[in-house]
């Protein structure tokens, strides 16, 4: 399943999917292709973007709901944060700005500090 979620977001299109319906989710296909070529530029076919939603659907990142004739998407976050606890959320990983004591190392993210100035 991990796989699957890689492979998804390694496209960058479905990524800007992916940005759409976090936006604004239970979008249709009619609408999610209106919004990718007019915020985006991309002229994709609608069968080209059903074809990256069935994507995302399979490793899923994005859920489906048919109401008549409208199939609507939903994005799901639920894999990601599969990803991010087994990797992030490790108990006795050093955490942003801990010193690591095996190796005397700084972990940082580079986030903002107080002073406004980036780790990096």
């Amino acid at each position: 399943m991990v796989a699957d979620v890689f492979k998804a977001l390694a496209d960058p299109t479905r990524r800007t999917i992916l940005d759409e319906l976090t936006e604004c989710t239970g979008q249709t296909l009619f609408e999610l292709c209106g919004r990718l070529t007019t915020r985006h530029g991309l002229a994709s076919s609608r069968q080209a973007i059903s074809q990256h939603l069935d994507v995302l659907e399979a490793a899923g990142l994005v859920e489906t709901r048919r109401e008549g004739r409208y199939k609507f998407h939903y994005l799901d976050t639920g894999p990601l944060e599969e990803i991010a606890v087994r990797w992030l959320d490790r108990p006795g990983a050093p955490q942003t700005g801990e010193t690591d004591t095996t190796s005397g190392t700084t972990h940082d993210t580079g986030t903002t500090s107080d002073t406004g100035t980036t780790g990096k």
